[in-house]
């Protein structure tokens, strides 16, 4: 029964996290999807038990711009579940015109976009490591071929700050990550642990409806959301690799197919740099 497999969903009252969780409940697995609101998370949750048939769907609620609600997410996760099958980090955000900094000190794209799903993963990999099949998929975004221009003497953007860079950046070094724990984890012998990052593409959510990017992209932003995929769409890559045959590892998708990342930025030095950044940040929540 799948309903054994559990899957843990970030980000999932809305959008494609919600219809990834329906599409997994709809599998019979147990669903246990992230928010940031507690009733609205909860009323997400009855909702999708109503639709789907299936009871084994829970919730867990945290604000992930902050390090220390991942960690107490990750928590109340390991205090309640004996197992995880299914990790998909997939909270994230698009932020405004001017930067800003969260109550930790830390710019809130790399905080939300980087840290969390870096400090989630490594908080529940004890417990994935334990399936014969488990799987963490990462929600990148084609941004960081688009938009990212990092400056890895500047990693927070102190200068230079505009919100598609920060976020193209976010979603590269999102998407390293991936390559260096995959990597890691098949140096340890643990092949049966998958890593994968996915570009769901552009997609007709709440995604960056209350970001204000500034005059024009407000505007270029609204006439393009006719022309994108719908939630359901943007979930299916997400779904294959959570429940296919899958064997790679490390590996860019997009379209259920392995696509490969942007090369323009990367050398093994690189994604080393932004590793050592994210555990230097996340030290003190370990």
């Amino acid at each position: 029964m799948n309903q054994e497999k559990v899957v843990f969903i970030t980000g999932a009252t809305g959008g494609i996290g919600k219809a990834a969780a329906i599409a997994m409940a709809q599998r019979q697995y147990t669903v246990v999807i992230h928010g940031r609101n507690k009733e609205r998370t909860a009323a997400v949750a009855e909702e999708i038990k109503k639709l789907t048939g299936n009871r084994q769907v829970d919730y867990i609620v945290g604000d992930f711009f902050l390090m220390r609600e991942v960690k107490k997410a990750a928590t109340s996760f390991l205090n309640k579940y004996k197992r995880l099958d299914i990790l998909i980090n997939n909270a994230g955000g698009l932020m405004n015109k001017e930067r800003a900094v969260t109550a930790e000190g830390i710019e809130t794209t790399i905080a939300l976009n980087v840290l969390a799903p870096f400090l989630l993963t490594k908080q529940l990999l004890p417990l994935l490591q334990q399936r014969e099949d488990a799987r963490i998929i990462n929600v990148a975004s084609n941004a960081h071929k688009l938009n990212a221009r990092p400056d890895f003497n500047d990693i927070e953007l102190h200068k230079h700050y505009n919100p598609l860079r920060a976020y193209g950046n976010s979603k590269l070094f999102l998407i390293w990550n991936t390559q260096h724990l995959a990597a890691q984890l098949s140096q340890q012998g643990l092949h049966h642990v998958r890593v994968n990052s996915v570009h769901p593409g552009a997609i007709a959510t709440n995604f960056g409806v209350t970001s204000n990017l500034g005059g024009l992209m407000n505007v270029v932003a609204k006439l393009l959301r006719p022309f994108f995929k719908t939630p359901e769409q943007g979930a299916e890559t997400l779904t294959f690799l959570a429940t296919g045959d899958i064997h790679l590892t490390g590996t860019y998708f997009e379209k259920n197919k392995p696509v490969g990342a942007s090369p323009k930025y990367y050398s093994k030095r690189n994604e080393q740099l932004i590793w050592d950044y994210c555990e230097q940040q996340v030290k003190q929540w370990k």
